[in-house]
């Protein structure tokens, strides 16, 4: 996109930030003040009328759903959506917390439903694997008004807090199911914000890995809002995991992070690289794209009245070039999911249409008007990327298939097809907004049978137009010739829940070269409200800190937020076209490479670009490789922590002064090698997020006075506890509990004076406390598995501390005594068994019944 600077910013960015920025209120929720709430009762209020003509009109004329079902449609459609939820499946309670909901949580609710006359309280939703995601009914002034209720409001609000569950709505679960995700993929996000679909990719990620292993994948999770980016690092945070990266880049220009020759090696920076990875390449993309939003019109009714065909036509191009990216960053055999919470043909099969067809477009003036050509250059080799039917693989999920033909609207007319379209509005109504996706460049085609018409914007033009495109004889449907009813629709009143379009396509072969339009350099690209003004010829290089930079590789320091707004090449006619990650198997890397020029500034060496400072993006930390031995070595040799835990190479930083890092992150290996590459290509990545914290330097006094700064991170706890073998001890299920209630506690005020006198001995500084299991020695080695139970404690002069929020000591207790509870219960069952055992042979043995009942109140 065009040089940076705020004049240089794109009509659809701005679409695009304005549509993730406007937050909307709970217009559902009945305000406190409001005269007429008298019954206490949370009836929903609503401020403005829930319909809207012209969506009426629309989605009728559509045929979205039958005509049969359009009442019960728009019933459902202006009621309050219903709360759903997800287990985390990673979660160390993930087991308990369902048992809870269907041991507990189900049947108590149930009364209050039946003593209301009110219908299902809570279920899980029948086609999400192993009960994980929940359904509930309960408004959020029924979650308070009795005991019942408001337990579970708490311990929604709790968990949620914690990480061990997600809010999220029902439909929004389903497009990360169809990815087919496995722990050793590269999965990439391209519109991540606000998390929760992040959150499961790495909840799968995750599945199936053993205490202190990671696996081999990752996740990088992309959105082009700052505010959203820190949204997404919050909710994501939860997941505590080191497999994770998370970006700020426009999605339709994300980076591919292709090294090349021209780029000097990681060692130039004292980087140590072992990968072989040369390109950033993805085995699942998830590509759920900005939209008009009006398949969550039961959450946010505010849409309303907003709601206007204009907003998914102006949204059309923007999702097409976000999808064409996210196969283009796909790797061959890999699988793509696009999807949009709307219902809008023009923002749903017509997209998909043009990804399989991949068509690619370029505008420029002709003297007199716009006009579009398209390259249908990939036609012909459509089968690179095809569309997959996975309607059987989520058994269970109510869909409907897509739409195969669908018709357009703008300024009150009706367009069956291109030729239609009016020739002064064929810039924002393009041809793969219809279902042939066949263009007409001249708009005369229709003229000679209504008289000539020689100015279409005069008021006699645009009336002899109008009444052409109105014409029912002219409004012949075109019907694509695509497979789109492998599409799936998910529609309000089949299943209770928002609306939703999940598109799945599989990339099965590489895709071909684009090759570059011609153009007369003398006919200049005009300006245009929703694409970008290119840049000016031949300024294909920019100076940063003093090096020349190719914006060909997706920087741009003019622009004051870092937008990945130059992602696109010239060549010497001035013709801008998208470079392709994946043609590198056909083209060879003189793209990227920066011609010498005598006169710049920048150092060079043989021709090569060296790799570029840090920091580089404006406004965002650098990410920093820790390779402080000394620090490395102090903290190793203080928790033993065993060789097999590769430190070196794998803690970050985002601070270049050593003395003055606060925390330090793990990365995975994945991850590791994808940083090591941004290196390599000049840092293109915009990362706002890395690592999982592990390691946090203690600025107490007394952390000042200990033999090692830097404490062990609750996050970062789980995968480094099977590796410690230093200041960690056994604690007993009495003495863990105090510590969680107590938070502090001298040696001698332990119930187990045999371990308070093992603390007492420990080197100050942090420590890890876990909990005993049934009747197993506190005494060395420590035995961990995915049931351990371990908290990090700060070791003083005369006591310990817990170094654990409230929150998290407040569930940790929660659980403790559930699993006391439950420990109880089998045990009293088993008792019970073997007081029948015993009653039943003594009545063998023809004993008097009243000595088996004494044995039984004995036992």
């Amino acid at each position: 996109m065009g040089g940076g600077g705020r004049e240089g910013r794109s009509y659809r960015s701005r679409t695009q930030r304005k549509h993730f920025k406007q937050s909307r209120e709970n217009v559902w929720k009945r305000s406190k003040s409001d005269p007429d709430s008298t019954d206490g009762h949370a009836s929903p209020w609503q401020p403005f009328a829930t319909q809207n003509p012209s969506f009426d009109e629309y989605y009728k004329e559509q045929g979205i759903v039958a005509a049969e079902e359009w009442d019960r449609f728009i019933e459902v459609l202006r009621k309050p959506l219903p709360a759903a939820f997800r287990i985390n499946s990673s979660s160390q309670f993930c087991s308990d917390i369902r048992s809870q909901l269907e041991n507990d949580f189900m049947k108590s609710l149930q009364t209050e439903v039946i003593e209301e006359g009110e219908v299902e309280p809570i279920r899980p939703l029948p086609w999400y694997p192993n009960n994980l995601a929940w359904h509930s009914n309960f408004s959020r002034m029924q979650l308070r008004k009795n005991q019942t209720l408001e337990r579970f409001h708490k311990f929604l609000k709790l968990e949620n807090e914690i990480g061990n569950i997600t809010r999220q709505e029902a439909v929004s679960m389903v497009p990360p199911l169809f990815l087919d995700v496995q722990p050793d993929h590269f999965v990439l996000d391209m519109c991540a914000a606000p998390g929760s679909k992040t959150f499961q990719l790495l909840e799968i990620i995750h599945q199936s890995t053993n205490p202190g292993a990671l696996p081999n994948g990752m996740v990088i999770a992309n959105d082009l809002d700052v505010q959203r980016c820190n949204l997404l690092i919050h909710q994501t945070k939860r997941m505590c995991t080191a497999n994770l990266i998370v970006t700020n880049h426009e999605a339709q220009h994300f980076p591919g992070c292709r090294a090349n020759k021209n780029f000097s090696s990681a060692s130039d920076k004292g980087i140590e690289s072992e990968s072989n990875m040369g390109q950033l390449l993805f085995d699942r993309v998830l590509c759920d794209v900005p939209c008009s939003g009006d398949g969550t019109l039961r959450k946010a009714p505010d849409i309303w009245r907003k709601w206007n065909v204009g907003l998914g036509n102006g949204l059309h191009s923007l999702q097409v070039q976000i999808a064409m990216r996210g196969i283009s960053l796909l790797k061959v055999g890999g699988r793509i999911v696009y999807s949009t919470c709307s219902m809008n043909p023009v923002e749903n099969e017509a997209v998909v249409a043009e990804e399989h067809f991949m068509f690619y477009i370029l505008l420029w003036f002709n003297n007199v008007a716009f006009v579009f050509h398209i390259l249908q250059i990939l036609r012909k080799c459509e089968g690179s990327v095809e569309l997959v039917d996975v309607s059987n693989e989520v058994p269970q999920l109510i869909h409907r298939p897509g739409l195969r033909k669908w018709k357009v609207r703008d300024k009150g007319i009706w367009l069956a097809s291109h030729k239609h379209v009016r020739k002064f509005r064929r810039i924002g109504i393009v041809p793969s907004m219809f279902p042939s996706g066949s263009s007409h460049m001249d708009a005369t085609d229709i003229e000679p049978k209504h008289g000539n018409v020689t100015d279409v914007n005069s008021d006699e033009g645009l009336q002899q137009v109008e009444d052409v495109l109105t014409s029912a004889d002219d409004l012949e449907e075109e019907v694509s010739d695509l497979p789109l009813e492998r599409c799936m629709r998910l529609v309000p009143h089949d299943q209770n829940s928002g609306a939703f379009f999940i598109a799945v396509l599989q990339k099965v072969s590489p895709l071909p070269v684009v090759q570059e339009k011609h153009i007369n350099p003398e006919e200049k690209m005009p300006p245009r409200n929703d694409d970008p003004p290119k840049k000016l010829q031949n300024q294909d290089t920019e100076e940063v800190n003093g090096m020349e930079v190719d914006l060909a590789d997706g920087t741009d320091e003019k622009d004051p937020e870092g937008s990945l707004e130059a992602n696109s090449i010239d060549n010497e006619d001035g013709a801008a076209v998208e470079p392709d990650p994946l043609t590198c198997e056909k083209v060879n890397s003189e793209e990227t490479e920066v011609p010498v020029n005598t006169e710049t500034k920048s150092e060079r060496t043989g021709g090569k670009r060296k790799l570029q400072i840090q920091g580089k993006w404006k406004g965002i930390d650098p990410v920093i490789f820790f390779n402080d031995e000394t620090i490395i070595n102090s903290i190793k040799t203080f928790y033993g922590i065993d060789d097999s835990f590769q430190l070196s190479g794998h803690l970050v930083s985002r601070n270049s002064d050593t003395n003055r890092v606060k925390r330090i992150y793990y990365v995975s290996k994945s991850v590791k090698d994808a940083l090591d590459l941004n290196f390599r290509v000049g840092q293109q990545l915009k990362i706002t997020s890395v690592g999982l914290k592990m390691f946090e330097r203690q600025t107490s006094r007394e952390g000042n006075s200990a033999p090692c700064s830097f404490r062990i991170s609750s996050e970062g706890l789980p995968v480094i506890l099977p590796y410690i073998t230093k200041q960690i001890l056994y604690a007993s299920l009495v003495d863990f509990k105090h510590l969680l209630q107590y938070k502090t506690i001298k040696f001698a005020d332990f119930v187990d004076a045999e371990f308070g006198e093992k603390a007492s001995k420990l080197m100050m500084g942090c420590c890890v406390i876990v909990l005993s299991k049934g009747g197993e020695a506190l005494s060395n080695p420590i035995q961990i598995d995915a049931s351990t139970i371990a908290i990090g404690c700060w070791k003083g002069r005369a006591s310990l501390s817990v170094m654990v929020t409230a929150i998290d000591c407040q569930e940790l207790l929660e659980r403790l005594l559930m699993r006391l509870e439950i420990e109880k219960g089998d045990l009293v069952q088993e008792n019970a068994l073997g007081t029948d055992e015993v009653q039943e042979e003594m009545n063998d043995n023809g004993k008097e019944e009243p000595e088996s009942l004494e044995v039984a109140e004995n036992t």
